[in-house]
């Protein structure tokens, strides 16, 4: 058997995939927060970090020749030294006169190097880990994923709160978080240069291949791919699955911030900061990490409706919260943890799937195109929903989203998969 990697995975798959979605929570969710702090109406929230899902949705365009040219792991590092020096360049543009269209300049940078990012370290993954070890740690890479969104939320806009409280001056606090991430960024790449180790799968491509052998392997890549079986109903799944999530996810954070007059919860900065980052990590963790541990011991097939029904724990605890009278922190943070351990468990099948999809020649650059579909069906929901809340209210916004789940269940019925797929073979470790 061949030897895929001397290094623990443990060593690496947590600070890979955390440093995975800190840029992609610094796009998606940071910029929401930040502009919501800096009087920027959700309409136009929604609307614009709803366009910056661009670089997800068009990587496939480039993936295919990340998948030719180099190796992932030397792609995976150069995109984390970018990474550092962008976020440095948000931190400097923020306190400027022209923030809005500067910062949405710089955050556009940002996306396109995390997409990059994304593809080579999930194909990075798929090289060095054996086919078990893929099932058993899609949990823990899918947590440390979202831990790092949590973070995000957590530590990073408590510290914006705190210096908010302090200083009374906003655009000075969200300059000193992402301050923070860039360095954060500098250290990882340092770190990740000695922890990721260097499977033989991943060895340099042949430099004297010609543009037409490149061009020809990427048409060859997508043909490829449409030709799969079930190909409709995978891209569906992969467009609708998400349905719900992608509208609520723009404005759960406006709804904690905006006062009670407006429909919100009228929480403070520091507050909602404090809440995701600590009773969210716990029930994103708890719930990635059981979603896990039962698809490998019972599959992705036997599991992968349970975990869609409880994609709509996040909406229903967004409803009770939005009829409740001035519920208490304790309420508060209980939704949360209901929502984020719904999340955690639910999301592991979906990314399972799309390891399962991607089997096969081409599976980094298929696995890519797999994250471009689930990034548009992120983006053009998302785009709307700031527009619709204003226009229904929280309420009925948070009531609509649980409408969207019967797409989420639905999809799931028209897949079919390998009834051993996730499993733990016989001789495998």
């Amino acid at each position: 058997m061949e030897k895929i990697s001397a290094r623990n995975p443990w060593a690496w798959i947590p600070t890979l995939y955390f440093a995975q979605g800190l840029p992609y929570v610094a796009v998606m969710t940071l910029s929401v927060i930040m502009y919501k702090r800096l009087g920027i109406s959700n309409t136009d929230i929604a609307l614009y970090t709803g366009w910056l899902y661009l670089p997800w949705v068009i990587k496939p365009v480039w993936s295919p020749f990340i998948d030719i040219i180099s190796t992932k792991r030397r792609w995976t590092l150069m995109m984390q030294w970018t990474l550092a020096a962008s976020l440095a360049g948000i931190a400097f543009t923020i306190p400027t006169e022209m923030f809005f269209q500067l910062t949405l300049a710089v955050f556009w940078i940002v996306g396109f190097t995390s997409a990059t990012h994304d593809i080579a370290a999930d194909g990075f993954y798929m090289l060095a880990l054996t086919g078990h070890q893929q099932s058993f740690y899609v949990g823990i890479r899918s947590t440390f994923y979202r831990i790092a969104t949590v973070a995000g939320q957590g530590a990073l806009v408590i510290l914006a709160g705190s210096i908010e409280t302090c200083t009374g001056d906003i655009p000075f606090a969200w300059s000193v978080a992402f301050g923070v991430l860039s360095v954060f960024f500098l250290m990882v790449s340092l770190y990740h240069g000695w922890a990721l180790p260097r499977p033989v799968a991943d060895s340099a491509r042949d430099s004297s291949r010609s543009a037409h052998d490149v061009f020809r392997e990427f048409v060859d890549t997508f043909r490829s791919f449409f030709r799969k079986k079930q190909i409709w109903a995978a891209v569906a799944f992969m467009l609708l699955y998400r349905l719900p999530e992608a509208q609520l996810v723009k404005l759960i954070n406006p709804f904690l911030l905006d006062p009670v007059s407006e429909g919100g919860l009228g929480l403070s900065t520091k507050v909602v900061g404090f809440v995701y980052g600590t009773i969210g990590i716990i029930g994103l963790t708890s719930g990635g990490i059981v979603g896990g541990i039962m698809a490998a011991r019972g599959g992705l097939r036997r599991w992968l409706k349970p975990m869609a029904w409880s994609m709509s724990l996040t909406c229903l605890t967004f409803v009770y919260l939005s009829y409740a009278t001035e519920p208490s922190l304790l309420t508060i943070n209980i939704c949360v943890f209901v929502e984020q351990f719904g999340y955690g468990f639910g999301f592991t099948a979906y990314m399972l799937y799309l390891i399962y999809f991607s089997e096969g020649r081409h599976r980094t650059a298929h696995y890519s195109i797999c994250t471009g579909f689930m990034a548009l069906g992120m983006m053009l929901p998302g785009m709307a929903a700031g527009w619709l809340q204003e226009t229904i209210g929280y309420r009925y916004f948070f009531i609509w989203t649980i409408v969207c789940c019967a797409a989420t269940i639905g999809v799931c019925s028209i897949l079919k998969i390998a009834p051993d797929f996730g499993l733990k073979k016989r001789g495998t470790e």
